[in-house]
């Protein structure tokens, strides 16, 4: 009897195998980044049911970020605007801002039926993960760090993976984000837009010892440092160059605020 299957089928298992071996690192390259948020939320940019821009609010007209979020800096959510904040400039009686715009027609017809305008989110925290806004907005890390430069869209995208690898590596090194309170909603805020005096007076002025200042500054304690603002100011150009930096600003922070966030499990997932 003849052989039934042809020749060639004898290589079939030997070209199988590489095939597997192949789709295998093809899929083990793919997944970490076609499976993961830098991919799959980045760029994510819905259509709302009022085209609110961000880029005229927040942007051309200066709106503080608490003016519609009013208790990002105080809750653990940063809470969506009701129907009234709009109102309050662009209904009848009020600001009268745009009274007629058709674009507002959503925003008077939930005025009218009492129904609340039904944005749609961007930013979606996983359920199994627990995030503070209040903790991180007051130890000085700014809206900007995890949502890009909100005044300067015209329609909100997600900027950032805001993925498990990205948030540790905020943890790990917040000096690279940390910046004084009174900046945390200044989105175009800049460390080189600091008077590097008047930061080490405030710092003085907080009762923060000098030495633990310079010592933060240059890395080591020094048994010789300076006593004033102006003393520190001068050894901090010597180490850091004429413009402050955030490196110089973040470390005096994390320092003097004590800022140590949690790398274990049990930091978000609990």
């Amino acid at each position: 009897m003849g052989n039934f299957f042809p020749r060639w089928t004898n290589w079939l298992p030997l070209k199988l195998a590489i095939a597997v071996v192949f789709i295998v690192i093809g899929i083990s390259v793919a997944t970490p980044y076609y499976f993961t948020p830098k991919y799959t939320r980045v760029g994510y940019q819905p259509t709302q049911p009022v085209p609110f821009s961000h880029k005229i609010h927040a942007g051309q007209l200066g709106m503080d970020c608490r003016f519609c979020h009013s208790f990002v800096d105080r809750s653990s959510h940063a809470n969506v605007p009701v129907n009234q904040v709009c109102f309050n400039c662009h209904g009848a009686g009020k600001g009268q801002i745009k009274l007629n715009s058709p674009k507002l027609e959503p925003v008077r017809k939930a005025a009218e039926t009492g129904e609340p305008i039904h944005w749609v989110k961007i930013h979606k925290t996983p359920d199994f993960v627990y995030f503070n806004h209040s903790a991180h907005l007051n130890r000085g890390v700014s809206c900007v760090s995890c949502h890009g430069k909100i005044n300067e869209m015209p329609v909100v995208y997600h900027q950032e993976p805001q993925s498990m690898g990205w948030c540790l590596d905020c943890h790990r090194s917040p000096e690279d984000k940390l910046r004084p309170l009174s900046e945390v909603t200044n989105l175009n805020w800049k460390p080189s837009d600091l008077n590097r005096e008047a930061f080490y007076k405030g710092l003085l002025d907080k009762q923060i010892k000098p030495d633990e200042i310079a010592a933060t500054i240059l890395g080591a304690p020094s048994d010789v440092v300076p006593t004033d603002a102006a003393g520190l100011s001068a050894l901090a150009k010597k180490i850091y160059g004429d413009e402050v930096t955030q490196r110089e600003v973040g470390l005096q922070l994390k320092k003097h605020w004590q800022v140590q966030p949690p790398e274990t499990c049990a930091a978000c997932h609990r």
